[in-house]
């Protein structure tokens, strides 16, 4: 029965035809709903290319994860699933170790357009980030909004609280909460809601957005301000097979969408973090702030534990010290990046 869904879908994506002469349409697929920050800032990236083109190209979304999931979105993709996709490559479980925790290198930077610099002078300093993205066109890097931790019950007022608790945390940050005694765990965002709901997890690792775009506001109460770094990675991608059957006139669209895609990505992040903190302060969610030498702490196991993951990938063949060293000599005393080799 799985295998004649999957060729049912890889039917009805062959079978999606233009509705006028003239006009080439691509599918992109996201597993958010359509009001979801992302997606607006999605919307706001197909406006540009059907002006852009002129109305040639047209792109055809699908929502809410009908099509792609937040696990094997690249690997659907690369097999035509959809021709654009939202990708998460964070998530996955293998073939992308080094774009997975090179997102924990990023200390220091503090605002979207560093975590997308830095992410870009990474990826210039390494052959080894086109190897995992193989068959893929990155059409937009995304970074976002610093986190904090988001709790169900217990109010987090320093890391020794953190004993016990379940928290779901990105890959980056696992070793740094199971150092502080918490059983971290890592999953999809999109499975979060009904993990708090049940109990299973006690909390997040997440932003002030997600009170709203995720309805945490609905099973959270507590959220301490703390100053954890983000990461970016490569988020929309299309199939490198149908972006060379694209025209040069087509991938000159698309190339000129890709900072405009990433600019939505940073405005909408932006004011999703104002929105969901006005929603949660309305519903009662109670805000804690971190003790000053309680961040000096996390901040200082934030960096040994991304250094040892850093060193971690030789047993993948990868040199993980090399590009951990570049983000360290890149990010400046003010956050700002300098890439080694950029002049002065």
């Amino acid at each position: 029965m799985k295998h004649l869904m999957w060729i049912a879908m890889l039917l009805l994506t062959a079978c999606s035809k233009p509705a006028e002469e003239g006009v080439t349409e691509l599918v992109y697929a996201t597993p958010y709903a359509a009001s979801h920050p992302f997606s607006q800032a999605d919307q706001v990236w197909m406006d540009f290319v059907a002006e852009r083109s002129g109305g040639s190209l047209r792109i055809k979304p699908n929502w809410s994860g009908a099509l792609l999931s937040s696990e094997h979105s690249m690997l659907e993709l690369r097999h035509g699933v959809a021709d654009i996709g939202l990708i998460t490559p964070i998530y996955v479980k293998g073939g992308t170790h080094l774009i997975r925790l090179q997102s924990g290198f990023y200390s220091g930077t503090t605002t979207i357009a560093q975590q997308l610099e830095l992410y870009r002078c990474l990826e210039a300093g390494s052959p080894q980030f086109a190897t995992e993205l193989e068959g893929l066109k990155v059409l937009a890097v995304q970074g976002g909004s610093l986190p904090g931790i988001i709790t169900t019950d217990k109010a987090i007022n320093s890391l020794d609280d953190l004993q016990g608790m379940r928290i779901r945390g990105p890959t980056e940050l696992l070793g740094v909460l199971q150092e502080l005694g918490a059983d971290p765990v890592n999953m999809p965002m999109g499975d979060v809601y009904s993990a708090l709901a049940k109990g299973v997890l006690d909390g997040v690792v997440a932003p002030t957005d997600t009170f709203r775009a995720l309805h945490f506001a609905e099973v959270a109460d507590h959220y301490v301000n703390m100053s954890i770094p983000r990461g970016a990675y490569p988020a929309r991608a299309m199939s490198m097979q149908r972006w060379q059957q694209l025209s040069p006139q087509q991938q000159a669209v698309l190339e000129a969408g890709v900072p405009v895609w990433e600019a939505a990505l940073a405005s909408k992040n932006e004011q999703a973090l104002l929105d969901g903190r006005d929603l949660a302060v309305r519903e009662g969610v109670a805000f804690t702030t971190l003790p000053a030498a309680d961040q000096q702490r996390f901040d200082n196991l934030y960096l040994t534990i991304a250094e040892r993951n850093a060193a971690s990938l030789t047993r993948y063949g990868i040199d993980g010290n090399s590009v951990f060293a570049m983000a360290r000599q890149s990010v400046r005393a003010d956050g700002s990046v300098s890439c080694p080799g950029d002049n002065p």
